[in-house]
């Protein structure tokens, strides 16, 4: 019978595992998110402010104000929320430690049993876990039983300046378009530009997780068309009542 050889085949990098994209996906949700609420928010608000008066000025200190308490917001928001994942995860890394300090036995076979879950024969994913366990105790478990991988846990501090700088990017587009387009085709300039900023983001946000490009470029579009016209209409009977 002829020799079983293996190929000598390097592994390819274009597929992206679980536990290598969390700090990316971190980043870009925190980031995408934050650009969203930036243009929609302060499109909303300026466009709600202009369908009440024709006032730069106006429109100027409620855009800003918009703008500089949005961005605050979503950083702090970003913050606790990453935060309290992150103390998540330290908590189940100290109980997983003090399992592995107080029960070595029991936690081999569990490991072992979830490899042999995953298909391995009992022999091969005892063979598989003592290995694991001897090159890395917690790493191997953190990763099989909880997903987390203990030397790149989240980082509210990179979620909060990602939220905190797309933020005001994304709400600039639209006050910058109110201020410095003539009176007259402030709202319609202002509701173009939107649009189309969404529909960017909706298409790079896409792009950059892998996911089906339109659907998420709908979605923004039409998030974004609602709030501005729901903004318009308050702003027009405000204006009309004053």
């Amino acid at each position: 019978m002829a020799e079983t050889t293996t190929p000598d085949v390097e592994p390819h990098e274009g597929e992206p595992h679980a536990l290598a994209i969390g700090a990316k996906l971190n980043w870009l949700r925190a980031g995408v998110l934050g650009a969203n609420d930036g243009i929609v928010s302060t499109a909303g608000i300026v466009i709600g402010v202009a369908a009440a008066t024709t006032s730069r000025a106006a429109i100027l200190t409620a855009g800003a104000a918009g703008l500089a308490a949005g961005a605050m917001s979503m950083a702090a928001g970003e913050y606790v929320s990453v935060s309290t994942q992150r103390d998540t995860e330290r908590a189940l890394l100290a109980k997983e430690r003090r399992e592995l300090r107080e029960m070595p036995e029991e936690e081999l076979a569990e490991l072992a049993a979830i490899y042999e879950g995953k298909g391995l024969s009992p022999q091969l994913a005892h063979e598989v876990a003592q290995q694991l366990t001897h090159h890395d105790a917690l790493g191997a478990h953190a990763e099989a039983e909880l997903g987390i991988d203990p030397n790149d846990l989240t980082n509210p501090w990179h979620a909060a300046w990602a939220s905190m700088i797309s933020f005001t990017c994304g709400a600039l587009l639209p006050l910058l378009a109110m201020l410095l387009t003539p009176v007259t085709a402030r709202v319609p300039v202002t509701a173009l530009a939107v649009v189309a900023a969404l529909a960017l983001t909706g298409w790079t946000s896409a792009g950059l997780g892998g996911a089906p490009r339109r659907p998420a470029v709908v979605r923004n579009v039409l998030g974004g068309v609602v709030a501005m016209l729901v903004t318009y209409v308050v702003g027009r009977a405000v204006g009309t009542q004053l």
